[in-house]
């Protein structure tokens, strides 16, 4: 939970990162921070232009605004075992809530209506609220008219339209629409904001209603969760994990996004700001993997299919057959721009959508797509005659192309090189590959994969060795530690207890860690192509957890892990990197982040006992 007073934020009017919840409906979702504000809203789907981006331009990003009318303090939770959020406020006359959640489509006999519904409550004696819907469409590009008929606000711009409607009074100034009302022990108060047109009618929502629908989305929620089978020590954290995941899933294609925010900075006042809300081959096998270990096999086979329809049918491009991300509805086509009538969260610039590094060289791609795979063939459902095929195909390129430098896991801008980790991930897609025919009988050329895979194997042993750093290095022949090597036991490529291993594990440790957060390198000693010092990435520390786990050193993993869980948000939720003073920073919440969070959570627990 989070204790603040209503309205604050930092002295830039900007909230934050770490001060926010996520509601969705599986094809969109809403940042709402702990001051009862919406400040980061897309429409109908996350990859859609915003209607509320304060959280990146609060003059002009447009935001939903509701709290409590008076001096009060707050705090935040979900609604226990689901994604209905709940946001308090404390005052001398009394206690007061906001019940935000988003009917989930699927459930929904109107999937394209995409509700947002805030429920006010007092709870303990009255409170008056204020409420101000101000939305920015196309991320404030988009000019809107708004009209008041039937008690409801219809906002219209040339690309989308909403309604607003209420059970109290609302008025309209110039582009918005406000109100002010009072709460007594025992009332709601309802707002609902539909997305309208193209077949779907503005409707009004009635209390009762309402009450229907936050029922109805609690039980969705709470039965897709039963389904899991973790039972160890760090239940509420993995299942806020998986909560997390199921909320970042694009339900129509079975897609995960890497996170449903764009250019939160990875440094304020920085250009290290992306638009993370697309789907990265690199995250398949992750998600197979966690999902399947949970017991969600449903949604592991939604996302194989979204790999199966969408990557392994696309058209191969400049740099291979695959590309790094796709869109949620599988297109390739991913055109960054900048926008400069932004200012950027706390003026971090430049605001960029889409995303450049679509086109990028990143050899550890394949050995993501194919471990995804493999543990479907292996967890799920035997793999298909025409996905070997592909299969097949995809590693007889990885067999002629790996030898090659590429852009590297890190999607660094600073020029290609010679990267271990992308080595190591070729490595694996062959290996697993030759895993699969070997246990199915499959046609396979395993001869010349045998061949390949195994001078992978001896050119980063000789090579990714460093005699300096007495340890594997970013890439050959260097001498710059990386942290992706921490997959290194992870991907089974090497013993965890290999003598070259736990020497690169203490060199990792010396250098890289600190209090259990872990760099990924150090830019001065390989530099990036970009401006500006990077926090910790959390992915990596708690890759660096299960790689203790695995390496025996259980007392250090643990606390390691105990300490990366105090650095999670009031609500369980990571951002990509953590800041020098603990803040969240980078897109958030990140689906990488907590796909590592519970793989270390399962193996800490196996280690353990």
């Amino acid at each position: 939970m989070t204790t603040g007073v209503s309205g604050e934020g930092s002295n830039s009017g900007y909230l934050p990162i770490a001060d926010h919840g996520l509601i969705g409906d599986l094809c969109t979702a809403a940042l709402v921070g702990s001051n009862g504000t919406i400040d980061w809203y897309c429409c109908p789907r996350f990859d859609a232009p915003s209607v509320f981006a304060a959280l990146l331009d609060h003059d002009k990003g447009g935001s939903f605004e509701l709290a409590a009318d008076l001096p009060s303090r707050t705090k935040q939770f979900y609604f226990p075992d689901t994604n209905v959020l709940i946001t308090r406020f404390y005052s001398d006359d009394g206690v007061g809530e906001i019940q935000d959640f988003m009917p989930v489509a699927d459930e929904s006999p109107e999937p394209d209506r995409h509700r947002l519904i805030r429920r006010v409550a007092c709870v303990r004696g009255s409170l008056p609220f204020r409420m101000r819907v101000a939305p920015r469409f196309d991320y404030g590009r988009q000019t809107h008219t708004v009209r008041l008929e039937q008690g409801r606000a219809i906002f219209e711009s040339p690309s989308l339209s909403l309604a607003l409607t209420a059970t109290v009074p609302m008025e309209v100034d110039g582009l918005d629409v406000w109100s002010e009302f009072k709460v007594q022990e025992g009332e709601y108060v309802v707002f609902a904001l539909d997305r309208v047109g193209e077949g779907v009618a503005p409707r009004s929502c009635v209390g009762a209603e309402a009450e229907q629908q936050f029922d109805a989305t609690v039980a969705f929620w709470r039965r897709w969760l039963s389904a899991s089978r973790y039972r160890g020590r760090w239940r509420e954290m993995v299942h806020r994990s998986a909560l997390l995941l199921k909320l970042l899933t694009y339900a129509p294609t079975g897609g995960i996004v890497a996170a449903p925010t764009c250019s939160l900075p990875e440094v304020v006042g920085g250009e290290r700001n992306w638009d993370y809300r697309y789907v990265w081959v690199r995250d398949a096998a992750f998600c197979v993997y966690a999902l399947l270990r949970l017991g969600f096999t449903d949604e592991a086979a939604a996302f194989i299919r979204f790999l199966s329809t969408n990557v392994c049918r696309s058209t191969p491009g400049a740099s291979g057959p695959l590309q790094i991300m796709y869109g949620i509805d599988g297109r390739g086509e991913l055109p960054e721009c900048q926008l400069d009538h932004l200012e950027g969260y706390e003026g971090s610039s430049p605001v960029r959508v889409g995303n450049a590094a679509v086109g990028q060289l990143q050899l550890d791609t394949y050995g993501a797509l194919i471990d995804a795979i493999y543990l479907y063939d292996h967890w799920g459902k035997p793999i298909s005659s025409d996905g070997w095929d592909y299969v097949g195909t995809i590693v007889d390129w990885v067999c002629d192309n790996w030898d090659q430098p590429d852009e590297g896991i890190w999607e660094t801008r600073g020029g290609r090189k010679n990267f271990l980790y992308s080595r190591l991930m070729c490595w694996v897609a062959i290996e697993r590959a030759i895993r699969m025919a070997n246990r199915r009988g499959l046609p396979a050329d395993l001869v010349r994969w045998q061949r390949t895979r195994d001078e992978i194997y001896r050119q980063i042993m000789q090579r990714g060795w460093s005699p300096r750093l007495q340890a594997f290095s970013q890439y050959l022949d260097g001498d710059v530690l990386d942290a992706s090597v921490l997959m290194m036991p992870l991907a089974k490529f090497i013993s965890p207890t290999d003598p070259k291993w736990l020497s690169t594990l203490k060199a990792l440790g010396d250098h890289l860690v600190t209090d259990s957060l872990v760099y990924r390198y150090d830019p001065e000693a390989s530099p990036d192509g970009l401006r500006g010092e990077e926090g910790t990435f959390s992915i990596c520390s708690f890759w660096y957890v299960e790689a203790l786990a695995r390496a025996g050193l259980l007392d250090e993993a643990r606390l390691a892990f105990e300490k990366m869980l105090t650095y999670a948000n009031h609500l369980g939720l990571f951002a990509e990197e953590i800041g020098l003073a603990g803040e969240q920073r980078g897109n958030f919440p990140q689906a990488f982040t907590h796909l590592a969070l519970i793989s270390a959570a399962f193996n800490l627990d196996r280690a353990l006992g």
